[in-house]
């Protein structure tokens, strides 16, 4: 798989256009699938040569519990990703593929070492017991997290993820509007270094998987 390089601080730029109405339709019934990609990507994962800073959020864990997730994540490999539990495709898909491939590519020490979140962009709904019923039924190891909207906003913005309220669409369905990709930070500098788009399949996340761990470049 090929990797192209980009500064964080154009993908920064970028993020009012990187959206995706999860389950939501067009006026011809296709599924709506805003996210933008750069000219010339030829693979889900972006390798950026300025790493984002770890959001400094502090939410609540599905045990409502305080989870601080700079403290909570130090020195571990970490995948980040904000969706919803409601969202009938690319979330639970994209949540899926990684924990099949961490099961698949990683051994059992490295798969306790490593951390993946899920921060809801509607915590309207995904209160900690829903987050956490919704996980378990993927992997009991992934971490949910849950708070005030803004805040979950203002901590995506900072690693380049649009994520707006959730709305009501022509159909009275309730939706999140949000970025998809997954940030993956490395253990030895806690930078985001590298995107993965919704794209990216249990293939790409079984390759690539071992690397991020040692906080190697895919």
């Amino acid at each position: 798989m090929r990797k192209k390089t980009f500064a964080a601080a154009a993908l920064l730029a970028a993020a009012t256009l990187t959206l995706s109405a999860c389950g939501t339709q067009k006026d011809d019934g296709s599924p709506v699938s805003s996210i933008s990609q750069e000219s010339g990507r030829s693979g889900p994962a972006t390798v950026l040569d300025q790493p984002f800073d770890k959001p400094d959020l502090v939410l609540t864990d599905t045990h409502g519990k305080q989870y601080d997730l700079r403290k909570e994540t130090q020195g571990h490999p970490t995948l980040l990703y904000f969706g919803y539990t409601h969202c009938p495709d690319i979330c639970p898909t994209t949540m899926s593929n990684i924990a099949v491939a961490a099961q698949k590519a990683l051994t059992p020490a490295q798969r306790a070492d490593l951390r993946v979140v899920f921060v809801t962009t509607d915590p309207g709904r995904d209160t900690p017991a829903a987050l956490g019923s919704w996980l378990k039924g993927i992997d009991p190891r992934f971490v949910g997290l849950t708070g005030d909207f803004k805040t979950v906003q203002a901590g995506a913005r900072t690693v380049g993820i649009a994520v707006e309220p959730t709305t009501k669409d022509k159909n009275g369905k309730l939706v999140s509007v949000h970025g998809t990709q997954v940030v993956a930070f490395s253990p030895k500098t806690n930078g985001g270094y590298v995107l993965y788009g919704e794209d990216a399949t249990v293939d790409d996340y079984i390759k690539d998987l071992p690397k991020l761990v040692e906080g190697a470049k895919p």
